[in-house]
């Protein structure tokens, strides 16, 4: 039983140092939030055992969590680019699927059509303005590329409290929405799906949708990006840690192999 019990402990081993070696290779990542391991202890016993004789027989990956916190913003002065300081996922929807993806990477951008896009060509989703108010449903954003008089789209202008406002070629301004900001029962069931996207899933529930500075929402910061929050100082320590469980589980492996060696010898001779 000690050999599966240390074998286990090594394959564990190897899903924190899979985990650590992901974590450190999005340092850099726009928007990527780290992950770690937690373990459980198996034990060997029923509602009917001693429990003063129940035995260990290791541990088991119990979750792998993500880490939501914040990271640290950087300026990079494109009126697109938006970072969430604080709660909420920017929610972007494809065109092709109509499924919404949620995301805190806002390295966003415009299309032929004048659609705020990411990089993946899925539309941003915004609270749309229209007879003075804001929706409450979100909505593909898109600046129109000329306005009512027929001047031509000059530029944007995003205010933290997410209102998106074009400006155009005769010097009018006009109000497109809000960006929709998503919130979660339960972020930590968000599935990963790649490209700093996730997708809700039953353990998340679903999305609920405000503005930014509303409702528990963060605020907007147009042209700024939020960085990775890995922390490499800390995942250099975790990963000597997991290698120092690797290598006590392999240990625990070749001592018993030659404890079974002598038995065999001695029996033998």
């Amino acid at each position: 039983m000690s050999f599966y019990t240390s074998l286990n402990g090594i394959s564990n081993a190897q899903t924190e140092l899979d985990t650590i070696s992901n974590n450190l290779a999005n340092a850099e990542t726009t928007g990527f939030k780290s992950s770690r391991v937690n373990f459980a202890d198996i034990v060997a016993g029923s509602a009917y055992a001693n429990p003063k004789v129940v035995e260990g027989i290791g541990a088991m990956v119990k979750t792998v969590d993500q880490n939501f916190s914040t990271g640290a913003m950087t300026t990079t002065g494109s009126a697109l680019d938006v970072a969430v300081n604080g709660e909420g996922f920017l929610t972007v929807k494809s065109p092709i699927s109509g499924y919404s993806l949620y995301t805190r990477n806002g390295n966003f951008s415009t299309d032929s059509a004048g659609y705020i896009t990411d990089q993946n060509a899925n539309r941003v989703q915004i609270l749309a303005y229209s007879g003075g108010t804001f929706a409450t449903t979100p909505s593909d954003g898109q600046l129109p590329t000329a306005n009512a008089a027929g001047s031509a789209y000059a530029g944007v202008q995003i205010a933290t409290d997410g209102t998106i406002k074009a400006s155009y070629a005769d010097g009018s301004i006009t109000t497109i929405g809000k960006i929709a900001l998503a919130s979660f029962v339960a972020p930590t069931g968000l599935l990963q799906i790649g490209d700093q996207d996730w997708q809700a899933t039953g353990l998340s529930g679903g999305a609920t949708y405000n503005a930014p500075d509303a409702g528990g929402m963060g605020s907007v910061l147009s042209g700024s990006l939020e960085q990775s929050n890995v922390n490499v100082s800390s995942e250099l320590v975790n990963m000597i840690s997991a290698q120092q469980y690797f290598q006590a589980n392999s240990k625990a492996i070749s001592t018993n192999n030659t404890m079974i060696t002598a038995i065999m010898n001695a029996v033998s001779g």
